[in-house]
């Protein structure tokens, strides 16, 4: 076991100060080292195969902790270093994040409402607190936005809606969505920022009608909604990256396909305990019965 431990921390640690902290001596782990290697490489082709693979399946979005629990759930016993190395070694991160940028349009006239959600992001059920923001989406056609709606219990995508303006009509038609999914009871939250189409007399009227409470962020405070902009985030790490759809009807598939066939049901988020959005809500609502 020292010697495995050694070695899963060699380009962490050097050899002769790990052997000093163990009791053992460098030359009975380069010993070791030498008989295991032949398995040792064989393991890690095999292993590194599953990375790609892996990866292939999910285009490209894991980073060494997620793949290490998605290895783990498919039943391989493997450390995190060890996958990290792997992945490293054979160029097989996840894409790098490209910054995000706000598309929030704060000076208008029309009142705001109080910040209830005060950056508490834990809640204790479903459809307690619901998460709203809209972002860009590049394509060669023109910008197409993207407005979602987010239950903060488990991170879920509840509603979206996709348009070429950024009129009212877009939040409007995410919140329907999410309103028709869920049937969420009397007193829900639904937080956003100050934007003009959250401020807008017709989308207060439907929250007035279905007795949702308003709450916004603080102005110019991204922090305020922060779980909404990690998801833009990850959307466009994971998807968009730098490429431009070549048309809108390209982006709205894509994009389709990664909220309903990818976010909700196959991506492991760590604030679940590297559970999928819909697992999480599974096996909590199993555990309530």
């Amino acid at each position: 076991m020292k010697y495995r431990f050694m070695e899963a921390h060699r380009g962490e640690h050097r050899v002769e100060k790990m052997a000093r902290n163990l009791g053992v001596t460098r030359s009975g782990f380069y010993a070791w080292a030498r008989q295991g290697k032949a398995p040792r490489r064989e393991e890690d082709e095999h292993l590194g195969e599953l990375i790609k693979g892996i990866q292939q399946e999910v285009k490209y979005r894991y980073g060494s902790p997620r793949m290490t629990r998605e290895l783990c759930r498919g039943g391989r016993r493997v450390g995190h270093n060890r996958v990290a190395r792997l992945m490293r070694e054979r160029c097989l991160g996840a894409r790098p994040r490209k910054a995000y940028r706000a598309t929030t349009k704060s000076n208008h006239g029309h009142p705001v409402a109080e910040n209830l959600l005060q950056r508490q992001f834990s809640v204790p059920a479903a459809n307690r607190v619901w998460v709203s923001d809209i972002t860009y989406i590049p394509t060669a056609e023109g910008w197409m936005y993207l407005c979602v709606v987010l239950d903060l219990y488990s991170r879920r995508v509840v509603g979206w809606s996709m348009g070429r303006s950024l009129g009212v009509e877009l939040a409007v038609n995410a919140l329907l969505m999410a309103l028709l999914h869920r049937r969420p009871p009397r007193d829900l939250v639904l937080h956003s920022d100050r934007g003009v189409q959250y401020c807008a007399g017709v989308f207060r009227r439907h929250l007035r009608e279905y007795r949702i409470r308003q709450s916004m962020s603080r102005k110019g405070d991204c922090w305020d909604n922060a779980c909404a902009e990690t998801f833009f985030a990850s959307l466009k790490t994971e998807l968009i990256r730098d490429r431009i759809f070549q048309t809108r009807e390209q982006g709205r598939r894509e994009i389709f396909e990664y909220i309903e066939v990818f976010y909700n049901r196959r991506r492991l988020h760590s604030y679940l305990g590297y559970l999928s959005p819909e697992e999480f809500e599974r096996t909590t609502a199993r555990k309530a019965a």
